[in-house]
């Protein structure tokens, strides 16, 4: 087992650079206080990880509420806008606030008693280190054949600190589910964890035109009808790290965007501390089944300030709420319909929380925000399969308070999209089996038109989907119809070349696409 860190082992995260950011073409390192002293001249982040990125966001805002006063829930709706336009009027983050925050927290990564949010009891609470392989996304480890990595359980070779702690928050905020290093607590032992809350969701982030401008904007405001003061902590806010209960309240901002880690880990120092050489990675909560989502009704306020995290789109269906989950092959524009409409009783779609206040913010910014979709494609245990990152052009202006024409034209466009696509696969389907006369009975082992035409389908709708939006009066089923028709034709060429009855099978295919759903015939009394 290893030794506790000595004293001379620091890394601080706060005055250590280690955040990816750009200015312009040029890119430099920072720690978090140099973030936040000069956030007004750093265009954005430039994380190479994007879920690591978008965990970063959420804790660089909790900072941002601290700093700035807008994490008091005793203020009125009113008097907190006005306190944001105050604080981006100023045009930076008040240095003596940004130091006053920094100097009263503890943010060693390697404090032998409060290291920067990790646990340090897990070095007597773990018979065994978890191993620097586990820890790093793409290494192999345990009993994974190596296809792609020069790592192996014989190679264990230390990761730059700088790296180490954006991983650190990939895991905090999207870690796997499953076992993982054994836990010994009151003589109770737990081999496993649970899943990171963002797993497998995708994140729409406010982007304003320096950083200082992105986090005040992306500023959550409280939603709850009370809390009391003194009660909210961020991790390194708090006295001593330990267990933690999922039943516990989720406050605002502190514990909602930053305390919710299902992961205790502890990272074992290298020489100096420049590099990570071990680490200790196990579940952070008492309980061993998974945490539920809570039921709540959709217009409560107080549970949607418990529960719901401000940067992330949901779905009610049958009085359950999901969460709109992240799909690596899905563009961002088919978001759009979710991102521009205001929520009624009737939506089963609801944008992310962080909206509802950007119509308050002063006017120029507003006509430039635009929004950063980070998104991790994962399964819901432990296969990260791609995570990706895209940013939208400026969108506030066709939400649905400030174009309601503009946005219900969206909409339209997003469902004719995404419903001309199941018919593009279902007239695929058809067509091989009427081709082949063979059933596919097997819904992972379709015909290979069927996964091929919407491949080709989608990036001509995205084509017909920005023309729409500049041509209101132009028939949206029918040019989305002329776009499957057209990846359809491509993707069986060769079949409708060789053989007649492909061609006939495949003309049939298309005149269905034009076909218009018929009506359902109305109740007669």
């Amino acid at each position: 087992m290893p030794a506790l860190s000595p004293p001379s082992v620091t890394f601080s995260a706060a005055d250590d650079p280690w955040i990816e950011t750009r200015t312009g073409p040029h890119y430099s390192q920072r720690g978090l206080r140099d973030l936040f002293l000069n956030a007004q001249t750093i265009d954005d982040l430039a994380l190479p990880h994007p879920p690591s990125a978008s965990a970063l966001l959420r804790i660089a805002v909790a900072i941002t509420a601290r700093i700035t006063g807008l994490d008091d829930a005793e203020l009125t709706a009113s008097q907190w806008n006005a306190l944001r336009r105050t604080c981006l009027e100023q045009g930076r983050f008040d240095p003596d606030a940004v130091h006053a925050y920094f100097d009263r927290h503890a943010w060693d990564v390697f404090d032998p008693v409060r290291p920067w949010l990790q646990e340090p009891a897990l070095r007597t609470q773990c018979d065994h280190s978890s191993g620097i392989n586990a820890f790093v996304p793409g290494r192999p480890a345990g009993n994974n054949l190596a296809w792609f990595s020069p790592h192996g359980h014989h190679t264990n070779e230390p990761v730059a600190t700088a790296e180490a702690l954006e991983i650190l928050l990939l895991h905090h905020y999207y870690g796997r589910s499953g076992t993982c290093t054994p836990r010994t607590v009151d003589g109770v032992t737990t081999g496993r964890k649970n899943s990171g809350p963002l797993r497998s969701s995708v994140s729409f982030h406010p982007l304003g035109r320096t950083l200082h401008e992105t986090l005040l904007a992306g500023v959550p405001a409280f939603a709850g009808d009370e809390q009391l003061p003194g009660t909210d902590a961020c991790p390194w806010e708090e006295a001593l790290p330990g267990w933690q209960t999922p039943q516990a309240l989720v406050t605002w901002p502190g514990r909602l965007l930053t305390g919710q880690s299902q992961h205790a880990i502890l990272l074992v120092p290298g020489p100096g501390g420049t590099t990570v050489t071990d680490v200790y990675h196990t579940r952070a909560t008492k309980e061993p089944e998974e945490p539920k989502e809570p039921e709540e009704p959709k217009n409560s306020k107080k549970a949607k300030a418990i529960v719901t995290d401000p940067y992330l789109a949901y779905r009610y269906a049958a009085g359950n709420r999901t969460k709109r989950y992240a799909d690596a092959s899905r563009a961002w524009w088919r978001e759009l319909d979710t991102l521009v409409l205001a929520q009624d009783e009737h939506g089963t779609h609801v944008r992310p929380a962080v909206f509802d206040t950007l119509n308050d913010l002063p006017e120029d910014l507003r006509r430039s925000l635009r929004i950063r979709v980070h998104g991790f494609d994962q399964d819901g245990k432990a296969t990260d399969l791609q995570w990706y990152t895209a940013i939208t052009p400026p969108l506030l202006n066709w939400t649905q308070e400030h174009d309601p024409v503009k946005a219900q034209r969206i909409a339209e466009c997003c469902r004719e999209a995404e419903q001309t696509a199941q018919r593009l696969a279902t007239a695929a389907k058809d067509a091989w089996e009427t081709i082949t006369g063979a059933k596919s009975r097997s819904r992972t082992a379709q015909p290979s038109w069927v996964n091929k035409a919407p491949a080709r389908y989608w990036p001509k709708a995205e084509t017909v989907f920005w023309r729409l939006l500049d041509e209101p009066d132009t028939d949206a089923p029918t040019a989305f119809a002329a776009a499957a028709a057209a990846a359809l034709r491509e993707v069986t060429e060769a079949a409708r070349i060789s053989h007649n009855s492909a061609a006939r099978a495949i003309a049939y295919a298309v005149r269905d696409l034009y076909r218009r759903p018929s009506p359902l015939p109305k109740k007669t009394a």
